[in-house]
């Protein structure tokens, strides 16, 4: 299905670029990129969609010069086309981490340079500040440690210890994520949480139970649409959802190409960290996942909690430690943001490419970060524990983003 709705996308794309919203037209390209097959894992796209928004923005800002850059210094030449500059940012960005998709980046960019109306040296010279930016960020992030070579990490046996989980008994994905060097925070470990509960004590019964009687695949205590909501939030990837929702609102408030490049990048910089700061606790606690410890036929020492060897969740466990929740964590980083920058009282939608026709309707950021935390929980994939803390380390971190990156003139007088 996905490889179809890419296709379909892209045509779309590529025969209806409106010169008004390079952005959000890049930024559709990116997130159709990451959706087809072979998928992007979800947690790599906030490493991805960082990438090229970080480069989208340093492009669009190093002509407009009205926030401190990510990581390139503004030094564009005067008058150059911002618009070229965005998408020669997004294009060399899209081709360096999916080379086997040129040819749609390529279609997509022709029909894109065809809507700007600004002069052909203003264009050429946005052409050559957004490729020189774009080259800049793919040399800094390909010296942040993602691209080292880690041994397979196969987790323990022990009650309590990740391991591989059904159908695919996959390694652990990723693990030297978590020690990435992050875009924002000073370190991985910045926000490192406290850990699971001990499996004795009373919130593990808790969420053991919870996670057995609604997140079973069949015989569930789960209602139409909470079935609907975990299939929804499984479906696609962090920048997918929050993405589009930032573009909305950035269009709903009359923002300039400017400020949404900015919107963009703050919170794609901040689900990037959120998920390096997940992976730093993930890793290090290595925590069991429901399947594990629900059909865990050894003893966890407590009484409370009865092992079903038959129990299956409704969606196919991630390879990877069970806390926190990742898409806590990247949902906490942008819904903050998203929340700081609007207004914690703004209603908005969200949707996915991944099922189209789709819409979850809130009427404020935190009635969507309860949305997101039961979904892991009711897809029986996670505990209600690594839902809170995982949203509360993305707050933190989203937070931390805001103040520290992206700051106006006026505001960086007084970090």
């Amino acid at each position: 299905m996905k490889p179809i709705l890419s296709i379909s996308l892209g045509l779309v794309l590529a025969s209806g670029v409106g010169l008004a919203d390079v952005i959000k037209d890049w930024n559709l390209v990116l997130l159709q990129a990451t959706e087809t097959a072979p998928v992007t894992p979800a947690p790599i796209t906030t490493r991805v969609a960082a990438i090229v928004q970080a480069a989208v923005f340093d492009a669009v800002n190093g002509i407009e010069r009205h926030y401190s850059p990510i990581f390139v210094q503004p030094a564009a030449p005067s008058g150059a086309s911002v618009q070229a500059a965005a998408v020669e940012a997004a294009y060399v960005t899209l081709v360096d981490l999916y080379p086997a998709q040129k040819a749609t980046f390529d279609q997509q960019r022709t029909a894109s340079l065809a809507q700007i109306t600004d002069n052909n040296i203003a264009v050429q010279q946005g052409l050559a500040w957004g490729q020189t930016v774009a080259n800049e960020i793919w040399t800094w992030k390909s010296q942040d440690g993602f691209s080292n070579t880690v041994p397979p990490y196969l987790g323990g046996t022990n009650p309590g210890q990740w391991q591989p989980t059904p159908p695919a008994m996959a390694p652990g994905l990723d693990p030297q994520l978590a020690t990435t060097t992050p875009w924002v925070m000073r370190s991985p470990a910045q926000f490192r949480l406290a850990g699971p509960p001990a499996l004795t004590s009373d919130q593990f019964t808790a969420d053991f139970n919870e996670t057995k009687n609604m997140g079973a695949a069949t015989n569930s205590g789960r209602t139409a649409d909470q079935t609907l909501s975990a299939n929804f939030w499984q479906a696609g990837n962090p920048p997918d959802y929050w993405d589009q929702a930032v573009v909305s609102l950035a269009e709903q408030n009359s923002y300039s190409i400017s400020d949404e490049a900015r919107l963009l990048a703050l919170v794609n910089l901040g689900m990037a960290d959120a998920m390096i700061g997940c992976w730093d606790s993930k890793y290090t606690y290595s925590s069991w996942r429901p399947i594990t410890a629900i059909q865990f036929t050894g003893s966890d020492g407590n009484n409370a909690t009865v092992a079903d060897p038959s129990w299956t969740p409704l969606v196919v466990t991630p390879p990877f430690p069970e806390y926190p929740s990742a898409h806590s964590c990247a949902s906490g980083a942008a819904a903050h943001i998203l929340s700081e920058t609007f207004g914690e009282a703004t209603s908005f939608a969200i949707v996915t490419l991944a099922m189209p026709g789709v819409m979850r309707q809130y009427h404020n950021f935190s009635e969507a970060l309860a949305d997101v935390a039961n979904a892991r929980v009711f897809g029986g994939i996670h505990f209600r524990t690594a839902t809170t803390d995982g949203t509360s380390l993305g707050i933190s971190v989203g937070d931390y983003v805001m103040q520290n990156a992206l700051l106006a003139e006026d505001e960086k007088k007084h970090h």
